[in-house]
């Protein structure tokens, strides 16, 4: 998706983004930079706020899971794509990895404290 082409409507707000506890501690420690869901939880530019800190949405694209890379599973807090796969999958009762699923990618960074 190039960065230019319409997104589709939202099916979710940004604060159901991030909502799992170790997750939360990921993005707050950095090492979370990204979220792929199903759905689309966010514009980029919108901000949200997890444990008195601030976020903002830089990217939102579509992706394929089997395009998924061990980078991008780092993106997600992980060291490799197979313990992303892993959790995923055990985060979602009877969900099955198929490679042809396309997620939403929503890639975030924290705001200085001044901001």
């Amino acid at each position: 998706m190039s960065m230019t082409e319409a997104l589709d409507p939202k099916t979710c707000s940004i604060e159901r983004l991030v909502t799992v506890r170790a997750d939360v501690d990921k993005v707050v420690a950095g090492v979370k930079t990204a979220a792929r869901r199903n759905g689309r939880y966010a514009d980029p530019g919108e901000v949200m706020e997890m444990d008195g800190h601030r976020f903002v949405v830089e990217r939102v694209y579509r992706q394929s899971l089997g395009d998924m890379t061990d980078e991008h599973a780092r993106q997600e807090g992980f060291d490799t794509l197979e313990r992303y796969k892993e959790y995923i999958v055990s985060m979602h009762r009877g969900m099955k990895w198929l490679p042809h699923m396309n997620v939403w990618v929503h890639e975030f960074k924290k705001l200085d404290d001044a901001d």
